[in-house]
């Protein structure tokens, strides 16, 4: 009786050969330097968004701060309020009245000393930063972007707060830092009446 079993000769097991394996290392590099660089930007946004975020409170501080004093904010000329600002943050005639133990004797020492304690943490906060505080009727571009220029002799009562500060670019490869160059928060605050 022959054998049910035939028997084949085995061929010899075929493994992976060395330049298959260097193929599958370089495929995979490939793949683990793009979720390197996603990373890279996924960081990136987050400080970005940490910024805007924290400029935006800043803003929305200022404006509380302006409708509380109301009589200040509503001048037109001498309003202590208003003015153009670059890091280091600091008003022209620095006042420090609201400190404990002291007062302010007037409503515009007041916004001066508010506006004072302000400028310091928005410079604390947000790097390279600058801030403009303007009546303007006009504060975006004719592209739609906003612009550091307030709108001259603008009689509304409106106070616009500008807000900028520096941020790596977003171009591609351009490893140079953003200045400023445009506000990233606009924040227009109106006084409300004096009733």
């Amino acid at each position: 009786m022959k054998s049910l079993f035939v028997t084949r000769r085995r061929a010899p097991h075929a493994g992976f050969s060395l330049i298959e394996v260097l193929i599958a290392i370089v495929v995979l590099s490939f793949g683990l330097l793009g979720m390197v660089g996603l990373q890279a930007a996924s960081l990136q946004a987050n400080r970005d968004a940490r910024l805007q975020s924290a400029a935006t409170v800043l803003a929305r501080e200022f404006a509380e701060m302006m409708r509380g004093n109301k009589a200040v904010a509503l001048l037109g000329t001498g309003n202590p309020y208003i003015g153009d600002f670059s890091s280091p943050l600091a008003p022209a005639t620095p006042s420090y009245c609201l400190t404990v133990g002291s007062t302010c004797a007037t409503a515009e020492a007041t916004a001066q000393a508010q506006l004072t304690e302000w400028l310091a943490r928005v410079d604390a906060e947000l790097p390279g930063a600058r801030v403009s505080i303007c009546h303007d009727s006009a504060p975006y571009g004719t592209t739609g972007l906003p612009t550091w220029t307030c709108t001259s002799g603008a009689t509304t009562d409106v106070v616009v707060v500008k807000i900028g500060w520096t941020r790596a670019s977003t171009r591609r490869g351009d490893t140079a830092l953003d200045q400023a160059s445009a506000p990233s928060v606009v924040l227009p605050v109106t006084a409300g009446s004096t009733l």
